[in-house]
């Protein structure tokens, strides 16, 4: 039942197939006898075969003369308010950033104190009530839904108490009382007197709030006087104004707010402050490596918690079982287990005779962060689903690794990065600013890469390294760029059969795929699916379409933006993994199945090169910008967000990641 509280005309839309029309409008005026007309319906709705088509509230609805309501002109321009939830008032009172990228940019992600606050707001939120005219004699309702249209917020009281037409809003906060001026801080008061405010525009009389602070148990009267009235106007106009501006707020300058908050993986402020006062300065350094260049703060966790799951060959289902995903594959067994059936009844095919479901293995779905599908593995629609409704994405790949598309909710609702990430790809020179940091991050990173593995490099190849890096930072066009890049991995991988140990067995004459023709491409090739995948989750879940690149032009079906930011990433994470895996003999000639056409790699072999390929990722690296120890995971995460502030304009350089 959707509405919206008046105390005026409101409208029952119904749907009756006993009516000679299917459609009539019921219009009840109201005026204490809401429950009684609703008993009247419920009983003939239960006594006819009507179906409730919905019910509208509606504020003064146009319903013709027929009705006796007064109805608007249809050639009014006026577009209706966009109503501030009072919430958000409170927290473009607390940090103008935070707002914006919740209210504006759709953001939102949980931590210890936002779980524990909605814990707190348990018995306020568990009904919802909204105040009726004549049973206001005494009040106590918890979470009320009022609306003002000319002061323009719409909010959600926790408790409100009051006689008559006299009321006093009651705000929930899970924390302590502050020992400051007042009781309470700045934020609460303002989203308090919002509260007051809109019931003063629905007819009650609302003078003072109070704040209650589940920690202490204290509660602490706010008054609504002159300036605290001024204060909340002022706010809801500089909201509004920033809203309608589009420009992202700067970031708090080393403020203790950050550290507790949320948003601040999101929000990146010292990173996003320190590369601000970059913009002037050369991020460039003479060895080829990253260059230390500042210490801040580290407001992000180091690794995710949350692991990818991979499920690798035919035969294998996912099914949900509680709240784990269990994932069992086909054995071969007696008759008499034939009938056997997991928790969700049988997948879409057929058993064979003597084949039964046994279960392999099982994870919990609050600590996954992806499912990864190989080959024809079988996933049963309920587990898809709660899946999607946890927004853990779902990958599906062929049995060559190729990666075919992906299973996922209601994906990133940022419109405007979206937008501004159109604008920049549609401008040639914007483009190839970003492409020129990608190539030259690659570039430098492969140079790194030799560096530390080759010990026999010859000083020439590094030195044309450096120099192809410094062209790349300088490239005039694409074209230019995409020869550079051309010849550094002709360098490259001319120098990495080097970087094998002789002893292994294992050859690199060049680099070739679809198919590879040597062990070591099937891994790279299979490396490099894998990375793209990982890539293109983040950017989705940053808000980006990760098909619309600035360096690779857009094809039809080619993750473009995807393969940009991967770039930088292939030797340090693909091409160092794989060269750990031969050299450390976890991959042998055993592994991998030759025939006239190429090279493809065993079931067990492509499990080992997942398993080394999640050991790099999870290996924590120091920041060469920041200067704290993330994995290569949340490297992945930081990169492309940020990308995002790139476009947005908040720093002016792409700053390629960089290892030493």
């Amino acid at each position: 039942m959707l509405g919206v509280h008046d105390h005026e005309e409101r409208t029952f839309l119904v749907i009756d197939k006993t009516s000679p029309s299917p459609f009539y409008l019921i219009n009840f005026m109201l005026k204490g006898h809401l429950r009684k007309e609703l008993r009247g319906l419920k009983k003939r709705i239960n006594a006819k075969p009507i179906y409730l088509f919905g019910i509208l509230f509606a504020w003064r609805l146009t319903l013709g003369d027929n009705l006796g309501s007064k109805s608007k002109s249809e050639g009014s321009a006026d577009a209706p308010l966009r109503l501030i939830p009072a919430r958000m008032l409170a927290e473009f009172a607390y940090c103008p950033r935070l707002c914006y990228m919740e209210w504006v940019g759709g953001e939102f992600v949980d931590s210890a104190d936002t779980v524990d606050g909605r814990f707190q707001h348990r018995r306020v939120d568990s009904e919802v009530a909204r105040a009726d005219e004549d049973e206001l004699q005494a009040i106590h309702d918890r979470s009320v839904s009022l609306s003002g249209e000319k002061v323009g917020v719409t909010c959600r009281i926790d408790l409100l108490e009051g006689e008559g037409r006299h009321v006093t809003p009651v705000e929930y906060k899970r924390g302590r009382a502050p020992c400051i001026p007042g009781g309470a801080y700045d934020s609460d008061r303002v989203q308090l007197c919002a509260q007051g405010l809109v019931l003063r525009e629905n007819g009650y009389h609302c003078d003072n709030g109070i704040v209650y602070f589940a920690a202490s148990r204290k509660r602490v009267p706010v008054d609504f006087d002159r300036d605290l009235v001024k204060l909340t106007l002022d706010l809801i106009s500089d909201l509004r104004a920033v809203a309608d501006g589009g420009a992202v707020p700067p970031p708090l300058q080393d403020s203790p707010k950050c550290v507790r908050c949320s948003m601040a993986g999101i929000c990146l402020p010292d990173e996003v402050n320190l590369l601000r006062e970059m913009d002037g300065q050369s991020r460039r350094d003479g060895d080829g490596g990253g260059g230390l260049i500042g210490k801040i703060r580290r407001l992000l966790p180091a690794r995710d918690d949350s692991l990818p799951v991979y499920v690798v060959g035919h035969g294998h289902s996912v099914r949900k079982k509680g709240d784990r995903l269990e994932i069992r594959s086909i054995k071969k067994g007696d008759d008499e287990d034939e009938e056997k059936e997991g928790s969700e009844g049988r997948t879409g095919r057929g058993r064979g005779k003597g084949e039964r479901d046994s279960a392999v293995v099982e994870a919990r779905l609050r600590e996954i962060s992806q499912v990864n599908l190989f080959g024809g593995v079988e996933i049963s629609t309920p587990a898809l689903v709660d899946l999607m409704q946890r927004g853990i994405p779902v990958l599906h790949f062929t049995r060559g690794g190729w990666f075919q598309g992906m299973s996922v909710g209601h994906t990133h609702k940022n419109v405007e990065l979206r937008m501004r990430q159109f604008a920049w790809a549609a401008d040639r020179n914007r483009s190839l600013s970003i492409a020129r940091s990608i190539v030259d991050g690659k570039i430098r990173n492969c140079r790194t890469q030799i560096r530390r593995n080759d010990p026999e490099s010859p000083k020439d190849a590094l030195d044309r390294l450096s120099k192809l890096s410094k062209d790349a930072a300088n490239a005039s066009s694409m074209e230019r760029l995409l020869g550079i890049e051309g010849a550094a991995a002709e360098i490259y991988f001319g120098r990495l059969e080097h970087l094998l140990k002789a002893d292994q067995g294992f050859t690199f004459a060049n680099r070739n795929r679809r198919p590879p023709k040597d062990p070591v491409n099937a891994v790279l090739s299979y490396l490099y699916a894998v990375l793209a995948k990982d890539v293109f989750v983040s950017l989705l879940a940053v808000g980006f379409d990760p098909y619309l690149g600035f360096y690779h032009r857009p094809r039809y079906g080619r993750p473009a933006l995807a393969l940009d930011m991967m770039e930088e990433f292939r030797p340090i994470i693909a091409d160092s993994t794989t060269i750990n895996l031969f050299n450390n003999r976890e991959l042998t000639d055993k592994d991998f199945i030759k025939t006239g056409m190429g090279v493809s790699m065993k079931r067990q072999a492509k499990r080992t090169v997942l398993a080394g390929y999640e050991r790099r990722m999870q290996t924590e690296i120091e920041h060469p910008i920041f200067g704290y120890k993330v994995s290569y995971r949340r490297v992945l995460e930081v990169q492309a967000r940020l990308l995002s502030r790139v476009i947005t304009g908040e720093i002016k350089e792409y700053p390629a990641f960089l290892t030493r």
